[in-house]
């Protein structure tokens, strides 16, 4: 079985977290922070590996030749007996019980030797028998804690996908700006970086009256826990789950926290690093040569003291960036009101939810000129897939919306374009015949099925789709559902060199669940000059609110607007597919 990144790192936190229970002096610490550098990698670490061997994985921030070692087993057989043994050691479920808040490792731990929990059934039955309260350490407050810790771990993840959380973000921004004296609120952390999941979230307020700001923040109704109040911070745990802190500020300072609490962690570490190299300081307060502060009021302005462009959010994970912005050298990137279309959207047909007219009335409304009618194909009998004849049929429909939409003698006001989402199947061939496929303007191809193909045989069945004339763009090109299913095994090198040799466009979708392709392929996928689309996948009419994330997605890849075919003209856009 093939692992990710993020896989990788979770066994080391995992290993660092077992070694803790055991009270393994600094090897926790040296584990955690070779996950950190493995979680901020660019690139797939067994693409490293391979092409350098365990030299090239000593090179990754915190790895070692002993974690190096454990690396290359991990990657070459998708097991490591270090971390098995630990495991088998202490038979507990990390993954859940570390979700309850207050349990850490050695409390993890202590409730497994005294009373044998394993997972959250264990610890669920262990706090209702009254159990936990009787134990040193822990009393009946302490198991009043842990039976609401337990209400959030059953409801939630680590993780929450930023799209999803987004409007409980802007309710609590709406709040804080409600607040008397408020000037600013504004989201921080990985929030602002537009990263596809967050693990918590930080505000930063300008105020006259904190006190105020704290009040109205931790008396909000989405609040299920205040965590920590004080007069200038506090935290609070919402009924969804999610962590949110909120800081009040000084205006002499805002840039200069703004700046340090969106981070990356890595970027900052950079910027600092440039700071102490010129005598100066850089911390949340401000950018300091001795006791003169030098910038802080704004990041435009920390920036500028520095002598760089000012870094966009969504480039602060310290992969080139700041060298760029030192020279004046950042890409142009994509704006989130560049796009002109929509590629990938569903309707009735077959599993949308809305009408081919009412998906068009929402797409204008969402400042589009165009969109593709992209409808399953036979093969999923589940999303009542269309054959060639009622794909025929739907054909008819989209020209006659049209001739409403663009009366001969006027100006073309909003194009519905013909296509299809055919799916790809075993061995690469396609669910539609050529000769249905060559009449539509837009052929777009998925794998839906066969997830498991070895990586050799997975990567041949979609290249050979790709091969195909009749074929456009390759969408939600790993098939990842975040949370639910990993990517499939395939290697995004040769499909990205693929899609340069045959022209075909690898998609950006913009489901929240999917946000694939990644940050990292995309950034390969400029680098190697291979066009990409931004999609919806709308299955409703609200879903064109998707496409601000697939453009995140875009700009964290570094894409600007020559690299997104549907940020372009109609008929500039139709040259460019292989028809």
């Amino acid at each position: 079985m093939k692992l990710g990144n993020q896989d990788i790192a979770q066994v080391f936190f995992d290993i660092a977290d077992y070694l803790e229970m055991q009270s393994v002096p600094w090897k926790p610490a040296a584990y955690r922070r070779a996950a950190e550098g493995i979680e901020g990698l660019s690139q797939d670490i067994a693409g490293i590996y391979r092409a350098g061997g365990l030299k090239a994985l000593m090179k990754v921030p915190g790895v070692g030749e002993a974690i190096a070692l454990k690396l290359e087993e991990l990657i070459k057989t998708g097991r490591l007996k270090y971390y098995e043994k630990l495991k088998k050691a202490v038979p507990v479920n990390l993954a859940e019980l570390s979700r309850v808040e207050g349990l850490g490792p050695k409390r993890i731990y202590f409730l497994y030797k005294k009373l044998g929990i394993k997972n959250l059934k264990d610890l669920e039955k262990a706090v209702k028998s009254r159990k936990v309260s009787g134990l040193q350490g822990f009393g009946e407050k302490s198991e009043e804690h842990i039976a609401k810790g337990l209400n959030f771990a059953k409801g939630s993840g680590k993780r929450f996908v930023l799209a999803h959380a987004s409007p409980e973000l802007g309710e609590i921004e709406k709040t804080l700006l409600s607040v008397k004296g408020v000037s600013r609120a504004i989201l921080a952390g990985s929030a602002r970086r537009m990263r596809e999941t967050i693990g918590d979230a930080d505000f930063l307020v300008l105020a006259a009256d904190p006190a105020r700001v704290m009040d109205a923040f931790t008396k909000m109704p989405d609040v299920a826990r205040v965590l920590a109040q004080g007069e200038t911070k506090s935290m609070v745990r919402l009924r969804s789950g999610l962590q949110v802190d909120v800081r009040v500020v000084s205006a002499p300072s805002y840039g200069a926290a703004l700046n340090y609490f969106t981070g990356s962690k890595e970027h900052n570490v950079a910027l600092r690093t440039i700071a102490e190299k010129r005598g100066w300081k850089l911390n949340e307060y401000g950018l300091w040569k001795g006791k003169k502060l030098l910038a802080g009021r704004t990041e435009e302005e920390l920036y500028q003291a520095f002598g760089m462009e000012y870094v966009p959010p969504e480039l602060r994970e310290n992969r080139g960036e700041i060298e760029l912005a030192l020279k004046g050298q950042l890409p142009h990137l994509i704006g989130y009101g560049d796009l002109k279309g929509d590629l990938q959207t569903q309707s009735q047909w077959t599993d949308g939810d809305a009408p081919i007219e009412e998906m068009a009335r929402a797409a204008r409304a969402a400042g589009l000129g165009y969109m593709a009618v992209t409808d399953h194909t036979k093969r999923l009998a589940m999303a009542h897939g269309l054959d060639e004849k009622r794909l025929a049929a739907q054909g008819k429909e989209i020209d006659e919306l049209n001739k409403k939409y663009n009366p001969p003698a006027g100006r073309t006001k909003f194009k519905i374009l013909k296509g299809t989402e055919c799916d790809v199947l075993k061995d690469g061939s396609l669910d539609l015949p050529d000769r249905a496929l060559a009449k539509l303007d837009v052929v777009g191809v998925s794998v839906h099925s066969a997830f498991n193909l070895p990586r050799k045989e997975q990567t041949e069945r979609i290249i050979k789709a790709m091969e195909n004339k009749n074929v456009d763009i390759l969408f939600h090109p790993t098939g990842r559902l975040i949370d639910r299913r990993p990517a499939y095994d395939v290697d995004m090198k040769a499909v990205i060199a693929a899609a340069k040799r045959t022209g075909t466009v690898l998609e950006i979708d913009a489901l929240p669940e999917r946000a694939d392709l990644s940050d990292e392929h995309i950034r390969e996928c400029v680098r190697a000059g291979v066009k990409m689309s931004i999609d919806s996948d709308a299955h409703a009419p609200g879903h064109f609110a998707f496409l601000k994330y697939g453009i995140a997605q875009a700009r964290r890849g570094w894409a600007g607007k020559a690299d997104i075919i549907n940020a372009w003209p109609l008929e500039k856009m139709l040259r460019f597919l292989k028809k």
